[in-house]
């Protein structure tokens, strides 16, 4: 058995401590890269102690020569050498993976004291600590309390002016927080930044907006599993940063539910993000590793509500049925038991979202989760959630019954709605070009080439090639790539059908001895390549990928240097009852030293109109608003136009999907 000594003594008093240099997980002072500091109260199993820093393990990963370690004592390790520190056998860091699920709990069962014992008297198991610190710790509150009394960087002060879908300037100058400053805010997913406990639980909240750079771990149990991302941007493209533009349900970046579309993506694995291409972005964060290190630019600010519920004891039901949605991520409660305790406190409704349980963000949660938070909860639970407000559309009525909220967000039929009648030009360095192939084949010679897309996907897609095999006329030709959009074969436009149609009439066409394929290749350039080789060979995997990638689908970059008339364009009403702001940011539009750019949408505001329809995205392109055309328009005359509707207003986008990661 090993005894081991507490990191620090124990804190008689917040003298001395500031909420920047506090840790936000262990409650200790200690540098940004350096391991949590814990004070155990028995004796530590040596099965459970890293051999390096003779502490108990924190993110334990294992060798495959069998020994266990801290991720961060073995990782500064393994940059200076390349062996095991025990036995010397050779060893990388993307060979080692974390430990099973029993040894993870039994670290998380070791009992600690409170950093603050002396004003608390409180000792935990260590997996208890971190919720403990947010929303019980006398002292580490105050810390809190009187940090956010003190002036907060604004969203302003950080990208410049920003309103009704206002320009949040150039990217490209816009500052970037160092790794240090990042360390020093509350790490998200484990205390919602608006969040305070109050006597007056049913208070409607809304923190100032804010923007706070904060570093993301996330663990991978293969180093090559997708994060589960989809990314636009990018300097070779308006919007400039790399951002988030979804987290795909059920994946790595979903379960970990810290990251959030509208994030912005600046550093990984400390290489910077903040002025690359869209591909060299794609590729740093596909590189295979355990560990992907995050710092990511995150709005805060919702409009929600508090709710806290008082058990009678520890184990008293709160009588809530939570439940996820199939079209949108995160944690809804279904019903409210009668009789529960949370029916009588009368306060929360069905169909709320639970953005928070007791400070943990519940965002891009699971009904697990939030289960397991509640259960763990002494007798106060603290919920944050956002309620829909009921607005009118169309000239209709939206009431508080379930009749008026389907209404509101059922499926829309016409949610495409046409072709592209507005015409403009893509982005600067983007283009296309149309290639024609004319060959002659034996009836039962096969093509050789995948397809996907089609106008019935959720994406509204053109049919595009996902690979050429390497049997067939078109591979032996060359001319047709993977990625080229089709357009039609043997004069039969493929441009308006569905991916059942496009493959029947492939399959028809193909029987014929002359086939005739046209084809539009898109095309981006990047006028600075200043990559290494070793880059090169990374963005050639990303742009050429193998024909067996059977899911592969073109970056997002890919779709922008597309015509007009291939785009498909969807009505987006949005509809608001005050003076709040429609609660997006946009970039583009004509500038002298760029010309005409198109209008992309930069950033969805928490807690706006916007954000509670729910259909813009981040990367989308407004080619119209309220039916006039946005081709000639600059900032300075949009942003008024926005600003002078009222209450509904009327956007015309172009929709592509980010990049997979």
């Amino acid at each position: 058995m090993a005894t081991t000594e507490p990191g620090v003594p124990s804190s008689s008093s917040a003298a001395g401590l500031t909420w920047a240099r506090v840790c936000k997980e262990c409650g200790q002072q200690h540098e940004g890269q350096d391991s949590h500091l814990y004070e155990y109260q028995d004796e530590v199993d040596d099965e459970l102690v890293c051999h390096i820093c003779l502490q108990p393990l924190l993110k334990p990963m294992d060798t495959p020569c069998g020994h266990t370690y801290c991720f961060h004592c073995l990782s500064s390790f393994l940059k200076e050498q390349d062996f095991c520190p025990v036995d010397r056998q050779r060893l990388q860091l993307h060979q080692c993976r974390p430990s099973s699920l029993l040894v993870r709990n039994l670290l998380d069962k070791l009992t600690v004291l409170c950093p603050h014992y002396a004003e608390c008297q409180q000792q935990m198991q260590r997996c208890e600590l971190q919720p403990h610190l947010h929303n019980r710790c006398p002292v580490f509150r105050k810390l809190r309390e009187e940090a956010e009394r003190r002036k907060r960087p604004s969203w302003n002060e950080l990208k410049g002016r920003k309103g009704d879908g206002e320009s949040p300037g150039d990217a490209k100058h816009m500052p970037t927080l160092s790794r240090v400053a990042a360390r020093d805010q509350a790490e998200p997913g484990l205390i919602n930044p608006a969040y305070e406990e109050s006597e007056d639980d049913n208070t409607p909240l809304r923190s100032s907006l804010v923007a706070e750079a904060n570093v993301v771990e996330l663990f991978r149990e293969e180093p090559e599993e997708e994060l589960g991302l989809r990314i636009v941007g990018g300097k070779d493209t308006p919007l400039g940063n790399i951002v988030i533009q979804e987290i795909v349900r059920d994946t790595l970046a979903a379960r970990d539910g810290r990251l959030a579309p509208g994030d912005h993506i600046l550093e990984v694995n400390d290489v910077s993000l903040a002025s690359v291409p869209h591909s060299w972005a794609i590729a740093v964060l596909r590189r295979p590793c355990s560990l992907l290190r995050l710092t990511v630019m995150q709005e805060k600010g919702f409009k929600f509500i508090q709710v806290t519920l008082v058990k009678s004891q520890r184990t008293e039901p709160l009588g809530i049925k939570l439940i996820r949605k199939s079209d949108e991520s995160g944690v809804f409660i279904l019903d409210l038991l009668s009789g529960g305790l949370a029916a009588k406190d009368g306060k929360l409704r069905n169909n709320d979202k639970v953005l928070a349980i007791n400070g943990h963000d519940l965002r891009h949660g699971t009904p697990e989760s939030a289960a397991q938070i509640i259960q763990a909860s002494e007798v106060r639970v603290n919920f944050v959630v956002m309620r829909h407000t009921e607005t009118q559309e169309d000239g209709g009525s939206s009431g508080e019954g379930p009749q008026g909220r389907a209404s509101r967000r059922a499926p829309e039929p016409q949610y495409f709605r046409r072709r592209s009648t507005y015409m403009k030009d893509p982005p600067g360095g983007f283009s296309s070009q149309e290639k024609t192939v004319s060959l002659k084949k034996e009836p039962r010679l096969s093509l050789g080439i995948t397809i996907a897309g089609g106008r019935d996907c959720r994406s509204r897609l053109p049919v595009y090639i996902t690979s050429v095999q390497p049997v067939g006329c078109l591979h032996r030709d060359g001319t047709i790539k993977t990625g080229d959009i089709l357009l039609s074969i043997n004069g039969v436009d493929l441009t308006q059908l569905t991916y059942n149609e496009a493959v029947s009439v492939l399959k028809t066409q193909t029987a014929q001895s002359q086939v005739v394929l046209r084809v539009i290749q898109t095309i981006s350039e990047d006028p600075e390549d200043d990559s290494d080789a070793a880059n090169k060979d990374e963005l050639d995997a990303v742009e050429n990928p193998r024909d067996d990638s059977l899911n592969w689908s073109p970056l997002w970059t890919r779709w922008l240097g597309l015509p007009s008339h291939m785009h498909w364009c969807r009505d987006i009403v949005l509809l608001k009852t005050n003076n709040e702001s429609w609660g997006f940011s946009i970039v583009g539009g004509y500038e002298e030293s760029h010309g005409q750019q198109p209008f992309f949408i930069k950033t969805i505001v928490p807690g706006t109109p916007a954000h509670f329809d729910g259909r813009l995205k981040c990367g989308d392109e407004i080619v119209a608003v309220n039916g006039a055309t946005t081709v000639g328009m600059n900032n300075s005359s949009l942003i008024p136009m926005l600003k002078l509707q009222k209450n509904k207003v009327t956007l015309t986008v172009v929709s592509w999907p980010g990049s997979l990661v």
